[in-house]
């Protein structure tokens, strides 16, 4: 599932050149457009919660594709949802006494500094590089994925 969820971003982002890099400054926000942004993003809050693995990603392409936001103000969006996200399964998992509080320093100490610099990327080089970026991660993503499913079989 993750897998094709994953071509079809690929395809996506491949075959329309111009989503996410030639938008309108301001999309008008409609009831349908609420609805399906609300649809989507209970879809990949359960995604998030059972797996996690490319939610950044259908993330950034669910506002993309619906919000009509550029590549460099949906990364920031999807950024501030993954943060949430990872602050409640860490005060979850951390209430259960299941948080190794120093790998996790670590890791969030890692995570801030690669953001840092990820976002000064995208603001000086623009939505052209972070479509790139996006569209290297997914198809990284597509052939580590498809060679384990290959492997474990």
């Amino acid at each position: 599932m993750v897998l094709g969820a994953l071509a079809a971003v690929a395809a996506y982002v491949t075959l329309r050149p111009v989503a996410g890099v030639n938008v309108t400054p301001h999309p008008r926000t409609t009831a349908r457009t609420a609805t399906a942004v609300l649809l989507c993003g209970g879809l990949i809050a359960t995604y998030d919660g059972l797996m996690g693995p490319g939610t950044g990603t259908f993330l950034v392409l669910t506002f993309t594709a619906i919000l009509g936001t550029d590549f460099v103000r949906s990364s920031a969006m999807a950024k501030v949802v993954n943060a949430a996200t990872n602050l409640g399964a860490l005060v979850v998992f951390g209430l259960a006494g299941q948080v190794w509080w120093q790998l996790a320093a670590t890791a969030a100490a890692a995570n801030v500094i690669g953001a840092v610099i990820g976002a000064r990327m995208a603001l000086r080089h623009g939505a052209g590089f972070v479509r790139v970026a996006l569209l290297v991660v997914v198809v990284a993503m597509l052939g580590r994925l498809g060679y384990l499913e290959l492997t474990s079989s």
